[in-house]
């Protein structure tokens, strides 16, 4: 199978905050990571529903988006996101905020999730497996 390169280029990430050795050569090693939930509740020839339920401190590792996808929030939190290049965001959800992802050719995104909030933080990821890449294995 020839699965899409990652598009975000690795960045020399020692010294950045909210960086760690071990988080960097995680997201070095995760462009081939398909497991974009905690849990996969159902997969058909089209869709991969996911799960994500993260307790305040935990993380969701590293993993690579290439397939189109939305997520939903099923709770009201904060989280914390690194990518591979470098950059870290922060965001607030609550319940029902959406999202939309689509990838052309090749593309793809790799990121982390990590719960920053004070609540148990969770979400429902749908892909679809009819996009403009195959699936990256589980």
């Amino acid at each position: 199978m020839d699965l899409p390169a990652p598009a975000e280029t690795p960045a020399d990430l020692a010294g950045r905050p909210h960086w760690s050795a071990p988080l960097a050569a995680e997201a070095r090693a995760a462009a081939r990571n398909g497991r974009v939930g905690s849990t996969l509740v159902s997969e058909t020839d089209r869709y991969r529903v996911w799960l994500i339920a993260l307790e305040p401190g935990a993380r969701l590792g590293f993993h690579t988006h290439v397939l189109d996808y939305f997520w939903v929030a099923t709770s009201e939190g904060r989280a914390r996101s690194r990518r591979p290049d470098g950059s870290v965001t922060e965001m607030d959800y609550h319940t029902g905020l959406t999202r939309h992802m689509a990838f052309d050719p090749g593309e793809s995104m790799t990121h982390d999730l990590e719960n920053i909030g004070e609540t148990v933080l969770t979400f429902t990821t749908v892909e679809d497996k009819r996009s403009a890449n195959a699936p990256l294995p589980l």
